[in-house]
Order: structure tokens, then sequence, then C-alpha cells
């Protein structure tokens, strides 16, 4: 790979990367710390309904965070906007600086996933009841989007 402006090896990058895995594995560490010191014990295994709506829902609610134009407000500190996208989703960059990294997590379904991903696992031991409902919602949205774009597709063409 070249080395250019956009290379992920740029010192900043590095050390934003560097901040970001920090405080992911911190966030994990602490709550694996809280969960073992609860009364709730860590399951042997997740139920495949659990793990299949906790797949639909993160890839919903990543979508919803990093790409659509409703939380905007939320990445703009962080992003510029390049575009509209489609499907009510817009195309954002990172800003340069000390928040590129921060921009590039928030703006990529891709790399919130983990950390959206962790957040429903750890629900699912720490308060199964509502972390289920909260999965359920998001994957009856991302199964509806589908819906939406398969009727568009057949009612266009």
């Amino acid at each position: 790979m070249s080395k250019t402006s956009d290379s992920p090896r740029e010192p900043h990058r590095i050390a934003g990367y560097a901040v970001s895995l920090a405080a992911f594995s911190t966030l994990w560490g602490g709550g694996s710390w809280l969960i073992s010191g609860s009364r709730r014990t860590w399951p042997n295994r997740y139920a495949a309904a659990d793990l299949v709506v906790g797949a639909l829902a993160t890839h919903k609610l990543t979508r919803i965070i990093a790409k659509e134009g409703v939380t905007t407000p939320l990445r703009a500190p962080f992003t510029e906007f390049d575009g509209e996208a489609g499907s009510a989703e817009v195309h954002e960059s990172p800003r340069h600086g000390a928040v590129h990294s921060l921009g590039e997590l928030i703006s990529c379904p891709f790399c919130l996933a983990p950390w959206v991903a962790t957040a429903y696992v750890a629900g699912l031991v720490l308060a199964p009841g509502p972390t289920r409902a909260f999965g359920a919602a998001f994957a009856t949205v991302a199964g509806s989007d589908a819906l939406q774009h398969a009727y568009a597709a057949v009612s266009s063409g």
C-alpha cells in the first residue's frame, strides 16, 4: 500500500485505533468483571434464535447509527457530509485530525458491529427480557426494510 494521507498507517490514525481498541477492551473486561461479580452466570451456549435475532438487530442498528439521515446529529462532530445514498441513508467521510478514528467508527456499520453485538450479548446475560425485546424490534425493522426493498424492486420493474 502506498503511503497517502488516507493510509491506515498514519500516526494519528494508529493512535486513534489504539484508543478505540483500548476502549473496547476496557469495556469488554469491565463488563465481564461486572457480570462475573453479579448473581448472573455466563451461559455455556446461546440459543440459535438469540444469535439470529442478534445478527439482524446488530445489522439494522449499526446501519441506523452509521448511515441514516436521522442520526446525522450523532455523527456530525466527527464526519463530513458527502451526499445522499438512497433509502434514507447518507454518505459521510470521517473528519481529519484527532476525531478521524471516531468518525470512521461511527460512520462504518462494519466497524460498529462488534460494539453493538457485544452490548447485545452482555444484555442477554444482564437483562435478557429487555434485550430480547430490543433485539426483536430491530430484527423486525431489518425484515421490514428487506420487504420494502423487495416491493420497490417488484413495483418498479
